[in-house]
């Protein structure tokens, strides 16, 4: 028998102990873990979910990986040509974990109404496209169908229904300017099917999606060319090497560039928050170590008499620490159950509620996004309890500086 946790469990039960001097410091040392806890799971949840939701924008925007003529000097618009007979398209076969390549073309053009324009960019996709990111921001209509002929429905954002005052099922002009600025624009009367709304503003003002065959026969391509290639990879973590992969797989002519190259500054933007995660929860561990060390002390000087009792029973200094450590554990416990239960509860509710909004001009998205995973949670629990319990060890060495005669005497 375990005679050290029989004790402990003793302790905790005794009614004497709850309405002890160390009662309102115990209340307080678990409201802490709880509060550590629980601010612990916020951010990580809201640091890797806002990572998650940004890098999601970007590539259904862009794609993970590009790959475009040299000549095209960096613009957004696809000046330069490449031809679909690449070994690559349809499907990558030297390159693993490739999701689906998918050709593209951007041009750009000015939206016409009766009152008002608006300079956009039309980015023209296939068949093969994968709609997957716009399926799932789509706010209303459905999504276009490019599969038979050419076809004037396109996807515009809510940002510029807003601001052109568009409804769905209306038909607007597109006006594109040709390379002799002394001829008439191309005009191209579109339909909208469906109206997206992805938060991220610096795109939602900007792009329209229509059919590639529209670009392609203003510029003049043969129905082989098109502005380039999307690339998606299945996980996003391998970005870096796969880009460089594709880009050795890739003919000399081609340029590829992943969107981590391609928007520099906004992935070192996001990376800052690992740093800002690490240090709360290195500093919400810190408060809680130090406040179950402040308990744990005031609950041995408090039971000093018990204390030289157990060594006048031959108690060894090893045991009594540990009856005191599985006391501390048991409070360790308590604050963490109580943390996951309040914590997780604020997560789902934002999570299904999206009560906390954000500025979509600043973070990209319109409200805080959660990434729930039970496998951080569990190690972030089993890493407090441990790392509390071994901060709690060099208290517990004052228990073998306790004389059981002295100890006995003690009030």
């Amino acid at each position: 028998m375990n005679y050290e946790l029989f004790i402990a469990k003793r302790i905790i039960a005794a009614k004497k102990y709850k309405s002890s001097i160390s009662s309102p410091i115990i209340k307080i040392a678990i409201i802490a873990i709880a509060l550590g806890m629980i601010i612990m799971m916020i951010a990580i949840a809201t640091g890797i979910g806002l990572q998650q939701k940004i890098r999601e924008k970007l590539a259904g925007f862009n794609g993970h990986v590009q790959i475009t003529n040299f000549d095209n000097n960096n613009s957004e618009i696809t000046l330069i040509p490449v031809s679909k007979k690449q070994d690559f398209y349809p499907t990558f076969q030297t390159v693993s974990n490739i999701k689906n390549v998918q050709v593209f073309a951007t041009k750009a053009g000015i939206i016409r109404t009766a009152t008002d324009f608006e300079g956009i960019i039309l980015k023209g996709v296939a068949n093969e496209y994968d709609w997957s990111f716009f399926e799932e921001y789509l706010v209303e209509g459905k999504l276009p169908n490019y599969d038979s002929e050419v076809s004037n429905d396109v996807l515009i954002s809510k940002v510029i229904s807003d601001r052109m005052a568009l409804k769905l099922g209306d038909e607007f002009n597109i006006l594109f300017v040709k390379n002799d600025p002394t001829k008439a624009p191309w005009i191209r009367v579109v339909k909208i099917v469906g109206i997206y709304n992805s938060g991220f503003q610096e795109f939602d003002e900007s792009f329209v999606i229509g059919d590639i065959r529209h670009i392609q026969k203003m510029n003049r391509w043969n129905d082989d060319e098109v502005g380039g290639f999307e690339v998606l990879i299945t996980d996003f973590d391998e970005i870096i090497p796969k880009s460089h992969e594709i880009y050795m797989q890739t003919g000399s002519t081609l340029n590829s560039e992943s969107i981590v190259e391609k928007y520099p500054a906004i992935f070192e933007w996001i990376s800052l928050f690992d740093n800002n995660v690490y240090l709360i929860i290195v500093i919400m561990i810190l408060v809680a170590g130090i406040n179950m060390i402040t308990a744990l002390l005031v609950l041995i000087l408090e039971r000093t008499q018990m204390i030289g009792i157990l060594k006048a029973l031959g108690g060894s200094n090893v045991s009594i620490r540990k009856v005191f450590l599985y006391n501390a554990a048991y409070l360790i416990v308590k604050g963490l159950f109580w943390g996951n239960l309040i914590g997780l509860s604020i997560l789902f509710i934002q999570k299904y509620f999206g009560v906390i909004t954000l500025n979509p001009e600043t973070y990209y998205v319109s409200e805080a996004p959660i990434y729930l995973n039970f496998g951080y949670i569990i190690l972030l629990n089993f890493g407090t309890l441990i790392l509390c319990l071994l901060m709690l060890i060099i208290p517990t060495i004052i228990i073998s500086k306790i004389s059981p005669v002295k100890a006995i005497k003690f009030e």
